[in-house]
């Protein structure tokens, strides 16, 4: 069965005869369609609708492309409001001879938050798409303008992913940075398209879903600067402009009129290949900035229902950008779950990763809420309920919320404790050793998993997201080649960027040509890479770690657009080895289900999930060990037979013999990964080649195993 193009369900809804009703600055008019948010192309012309509290009056301004002022004005009528709503029918209009946006007057008073201003040029919030920054790096136009999308896009009877949470290996990647180096390979470098030629690659490696990294339209020359002969630019992306529109510097060509399709082109291939997409949403502040910032959107609409206002009339700054987006007000519920419910049916998106989530549960005055509307919304909303919701659970104003976010058991978590416990053990930490223990078995004490939720699940296995690397720090070679980090080319004199950064640089700051610090850094990546996708939860890893991609010590590379940020392809095939261990990892994953979730009883008897200490007879570890083993145990109904995984760390400098837990005859543990190496160059043993073990076992100095009971 084909679903309705958007056309179509437009043409079957609209009464049969529409007329004009008026005329207004030469074009015929007519009262428009209320409910229906933002410009929506007609078979007779083009409603528009937009609404402001506070406003007094509104006047539509249309443009021809690429010019500043408009060819025409057309204040809409009393008549052609209802409550706060705007809405107008205009005939005639062909969507792609212009563009729009709106002038909004209103009272002016800073200190009450007001600052309508009847000259300024407004950005419709409800916008399609964004004219006047097509080209990176680029604002060709002195104002935001606006552009009629007409949808045509048909995604046939593609099913919905049903996969769990807990099934994923994210893979999370910047859509420029990911193809623009020279050695990508693609012909289409830093966009949607060159993405798409990369899906083979994602493919093999085997991810099964990747984050994008903002792809809303946002502002990339805001604070740009000149430092030291480098042009920096607001790279990643959270600036955000406009909330419903792809960014249009991602595109290979241009778009007029049918933007996103290249967008959505990329996400339907991603599809059929087993690929969900989750989205990186910035929902916490805009473009807009604080009082110094400038006014092209929800400033001039209602600056003060939109952002969190002080007494005064100033902004508060939990976002650390500037501004605080007001989400718990109504008026900003409802755009951010339309938006939401948007990308999910017109982009088919899968998920969405939410930045500074805290701040989604502040109040309007910013104080923390014990049951914030919006998230509860957002997580019984009937269009989102099979779309993964996962909360970044910090913001900028000191709100941490790992393990306590008002999840309404619906959202899962960034895990910052397992990233900070993990990184901080592997590398030599002992004093964590009980948290590394908790946090590979899931963190049990932050997410449960001894519960159902809503759905029947085991709440913990869905609501944890494992990493040790995002965009935001280190990348995984950087972590074990750099003690400190190494900003001086952000221009702030290294004073940007955390300095908690749990990493070490096994003897040698930065590059080297030691062979023993190369042979004990890619050991440590190796590890992390083993442990991170044999614990339980959902793993996610930074494009190019696999690769032992660089940033060359930088942690804060936001406004880096160069070989700083982009992904050095190269670094392939000098790492290939690199890149199989990881391939090999996630294949192991994937083909032992009692890794990522609680299986039936497993029937040699062992325990569902259980840690050990060296001599495997008893299951308390000691708070400082260097060594211990996790053991999965369940039994899986789809082979008729026990999965059973062992996974022992080795944090010590040193050898550790170790007893591996008991199986009953004919059962044996079989090795199947030591990081060590086995002195000549191999990690893995496929399964049909692992090899017995009887009971004892030589862990070789820093290093992880890994075992299979068969």
């Amino acid at each position: 069965m084909k679903f309705y193009s958007q056309k179509l369900k437009l043409d079957l809804e609209l009464p049969v005869s529409i007329s004009p009703m008026g005329e207004i600055a030469g074009f015929p008019v007519r009262p428009g369609m209320f409910d229906m948010n933002g410009a929506t192309a007609l078979p007779c012309g083009v409603n528009f609708t937009v609404h402001t509290h506070y406003g007094t009056s509104c006047e539509l301004l249309l443009f021809h492309r690429g010019e500043d002022e408009p060819y025409a004005v057309l204040p809409f009528p009393e008549a052609y409001k209802i409550g706060d709503v705007y809405s107008m029918i205009v005939f005639g209009l062909n969507i792609e001879e212009f563009e729009y946006a709106y002038r909004i007057d209103g009272p002016y008073d800073p200190q009450k938050g007001q600052l309508f201003d009847k000259n300024a040029v407004l950005l419709d919030p409800y916008a399609r798409a964004v004219a006047g920054q097509r080209v990176w790096g680029e604002k060709t136009e002195k104002n935001y303008h606006a552009r009629v999308v007409k949808d045509s896009f048909d995604w046939g009877d593609m099913p919905q992913s049903k996969q769990e949470m807990s099934d994923l290996v994210i893979y999370e990647l910047h859509v420029r940075g990911f193809t623009k180096h020279e050695s990508s390979g693609v012909e289409h470098k830093g966009t949607f398209a060159g993405l798409m030629e990369k899906i083979p690659y994602l493919k093999e490696l085997g991810v099964n879903a990747v984050e994008l990294m903002p792809i809303f339209e946002f502002d990339e020359t805001m604070n740009t600067r000149e430092v030291d002969g480098k042009h920096l630019l607001e790279y990643w992306g959270y600036n955000t402009v406009g909330f419903f529109a792809p960014n249009t510097s991602y595109t290979s060509a241009e778009e007029y009129n049918k933007e996103g399709t290249e967008l959505k082109e990329l996400i339907r291939e991603l599809h059929e290949n087993g690929i969900e997409v989750i989205l990186d949403v910035v929902f916490n502040h805009t473009a807009e900035g604080n009082e110094k910032g400038p006014m092209f959107c929800f400033k001039g609409f209602d600056n003060k229902i939109y952002y969190m206002l002080t007494p005064d009339g100033n902004y508060y700054n939990f976002s650390g950008c500037g501004n605080t987006l007001n989400c718990n007000h109504p008026i900003v519920q409802q755009l951010i779950l339309e938006c939401l419910r948007y990308w999910t049916v017109s982009y088919r998106v899968d998920g969405f990763r939410f930045d500074l989530a805290s701040i989604l549960g502040r109040n309007t005055d910013g104080s923390p809420m014990n049951n914030p509307p919006l998230l509860k919304s957002l997580a019984y909303d009937p269009v989102l309920a099979n779309v993964k919701l996962i909360a970044e659970a910090w913001d900028a104003g000191g709100m941490y919320q790992v393990g306590s976010f008002p999840a309404s058991k619906r959202w899962a978590e960034w895990n910052g404790r397992y990233r900070d416990t993990l990184r901080g053990y592997l590398k030599g930490d002992s004093w964590e050793a009980r948290n590394a223990a908790s946090s590979i078995c899931g963190s049990g004490d932050m997410y449960g998993g001894h519960y159902p939720d809503y759905k029947g699940n085991y709440a913990g296995y869905n609501s944890c997201v494992n990493f040790l690397t995002c965009h935001d720090g280190f990348t995984l070679y950087d972590l074990y080649a750099y003690n400190e980090k190494h900003n001086w080319e952000n221009g702030w004199n290294n004073t940007d960027g955390s300095d908690d950064n749990r990493s070490w640089n096994c003897g040698a700051e930065g590059e080297t040509d030691n062979p023993e610090v190369l042979t004990l850094r890619y050991r440590m990546i190796r590890n992390a890479c083993t442990v991170l996708l044999c614990s339980r939860g959902t793993p996610m890893f930074l494009a190019g770690d696999e690769f032992g991609n660089t940033q060359f010590g930088n942690n804060n590379c936001y406004c880096q657009d160069n070989e700083c940020s982009w992904l050095d392809w190269t670094r392939l095939e000098k790492n290939r080895e690199l890149f199989e261990f990881f391939r090999y990892m996630i294949a192991f994953r994937h083909a032992h289900p009692v890794i990522r979730k609680m299986l039936p009883s497993a029937v040699c008897g062992l325990e569902p999930l259980h840690t050990y200490n060296i001599w495997a007879d008893c299951s308390p570890i000691a708070g400082d060990t260097k060594t211990f083993g996790v053991c999965f145990a369940g039994y899986n109904t789809e082979k008729g037979r026990d999965d059973l995984v062992y996974v022992v760390l080795n944090t010590h400098w040193e050898d550790v013999e170790i007893k591996l837990p008991s199986l009953p005859r004919p059962l044996f543990w079989h090795l199947c990964v030591n990081t060590y190496g086995d002195g000549r160059g191999r990690y893995f043993y496929p399964e049909g080649e692992a090899i017995r073990i009887t009971k004892e076992f030589i862990m070789r100095p820093r290093s992880v195993a890994v075992f299979i009971g068969k």
